[in-house]
């Protein structure tokens, strides 16, 4: 499920607009004599910017047109929607289709890599994917490891593998880890508090008063996890299913609390502590770190050391393989772009028009930034004077 997302990271660019007076259907630029209008910009720039930092903020991307993050991100839809025609301009010629029983193939993979349909089906829902959405992102994905198939054959061997361990083996040490599954029940003080203050009944309460119904709630929730904990200490083994009913982890919980294979710095120090002081096939009693209480179940340890080649080989020839495919899908892009023939009906989709104004933006920020540095220097010097 890796491909489309590993093309598209090779073509971003930054963050960015739209607007002009353009009718949605009008064309804003022409691949080859493919048309590609305004309504398909807007889509793919409101898609972007939504998942963006700004975006999240509630911040209005296409507010100001000329902003710099309104520019960076045009330039960046623009450059993907014309890869993307390249692309499937190059599939078309190819002839190259994905048919319904490949794509329920795909998705029949997917399902064993999560678990179970039903734990499928949660992940898409707590991802916000429709199926209908995830089979189509999956067809696409198919067409491109296709089209570079058809390109070139590429094959990696055991000597290559090897040769690219030998000279990474540093890439291949790990500390000491534990594998380590957890049941949460979230109890955060300060967030809770959030919450209590935030109720009209609370309304006009003194501090000492919120922090006794704060207290009351932290200890209820512990109360929870004491209950949940006497169930897993009667029966090790219904771990995984009382994680799945009780953790407040979702993510872990959909693998039954299972967190895999972890260092010591990776978790928060009071989680760490625990866990690395125990042995293999034992609970811990109840531990609170700043997300709230956690029972910890662990089932095995590694000491510090190097993965052997044997271990990591299958991981080095599909890196290797990735590599190689992206590299001649990258390669025959440019190429592609090269020979097209692109012709840009607005100059404000023209990446680089975008680049001027870009440059022309930076240039702007960077002399408001060395007179507002010059003028504070200036007021530090008089201030020293007096």
């Amino acid at each position: 499920m890796k491909t489309l997302k590993l093309i598209v990271a090779l073509f971003a660019v930054a963050i960015m607009a739209t607007g002009c007076g353009l009718k949605d259907n009008e064309t804003i630029m022409t691949i080859n004599n493919d048309a590609v209008t305004k309504k398909q910009f807007d889509e793919a720039f409101d898609a972007v910017a939504s998942k963006q930092m700004f975006g999240k903020m509630g911040v209005d991307l296409k507010k100001d047109p000329n902003s710099m993050l309104n520019l960076m991100l045009r330039e960046r839809i623009v450059n993907e929607l014309i890869v993307k025609t390249l692309i499937d301009q190059k599939i078309e010629e190819r002839k190259i289709t994905v048919s319904d029983a490949e794509v329920e193939e795909a998705l029949k993979k997917i399902e064993a890599q999560v678990g179970d349909k039903a734990k499928f089906e949660e992940v898409l829902k707590k991802n916000g994917v429709t199926l209908d959405q995830l089979k189509k992102d999956l067809t696409e994905e198919l067409k491109i490891t296709k089209l570079v198939d058809s390109l070139s054959l590429v094959s990696v061997g055991e000597s290559e593998a090897k040769k690219y361990y030998d000279e990474h083996k540093s890439s291949f040490e790990h500390p000491d880890k534990v594998r380590a599954a957890h049941i949460l029940i979230s109890a955060n003080p300060a967030q809770i508090k959030e919450v209590i203050i935030g109720k009209e009944e609370n309304k006009g309460k003194s501090a000492e008063e919120i922090d006794i119904l704060v207290k009351e709630d932290m200890n209820s929730k512990h109360k929870i996890a004491e209950e949940i904990l006497a169930k897993v200490k009667a029966n090790k083994e219904d771990f995984a299913k009382i994680a799945k009913e009780k953790s407040d982890d979702t993510m872990s919980a959909l693998q039954g609390g299972d967190l895999g294979y972890f260092a010591k710095e990776e978790m928060v120090p009071e989680f760490s502590e625990v866990a690395f002081s125990m042995k293999p096939g034992t609970v811990s009693e109840i531990v609170q770190t700043q997300y709230g209480y956690h029972i910890i179940l662990v089932s095995d340890r590694v000491a510090a050391g190097v993965d052997s080649f044997d271990k990591v080989k299958n991981q080095i020839i599909e890196y290797m393989q990735t590599q190689e495919k992206l590299k001649i899908l990258q390669d025959n892009i440019d190429n592609m772009r090269k020979t097209a023939d692109i012709k840009y009906l607005d100059d404000a989709y023209n990446p680089e028009k975008i680049q001027e104004k870009i440059k022309a933006e930076s240039e702007k920020l960077q002399k408001q930034m060395d007179e507002a540095q010059a003028q504070a220097t200036q007021e530090a010097e008089k201030a020293e004077q007096k």
